[in-house]
């Protein structure tokens, strides 16, 4: 899959940035990048950023779709409860937030 690239239209969707080298869950905790990122045109339509986010999320212990739908509901508390639980504070964080419900924000599927 080396030579496989993503679309404009995916990275301006999911809100990645194609210059950008390398990947941080710090990106997670930012609300304007989570809310692209779970935008129908990302998640419907590139399931490669999605996947790549999943994994990334999994990770660090947090289930995305929980996060997406913590966020949709209240996007200053789901960012303070992912930031008190510790999940994206670094790869040997192990804590998870409690499920929520990923209604309206599916796993990816090509997993």
């Amino acid at each position: 899959m080396a030579e496989v690239i993503e679309s404009d239209e995916c990275v301006n969707a999911c809100g990645v940035d194609r210059k950008a080298v390398g990947i941080s869950s710090d990106s997670l905790l930012e609300p304007q990048f989570t809310a692209k990122l779970c935008s129908r045109a990302c998640y419907q339509n590139c399931p490669n950023i999605v996947d790549l986010y999943y994994n990334l999320a999994m990770g660090e212990g947090v289930f995305l779709p929980d996060l997406w739908k913590a966020q949709r509901n209240m996007p200053r508390r789901a960012m303070s409860q992912l930031l008190s639980s510790g999940a994206a504070s670094g790869p040997a964080s192990a804590a998870a937030q409690a499920p929520v419900s990923a209604a309206g924000c599916p796993a990816p599927t090509s997993m």
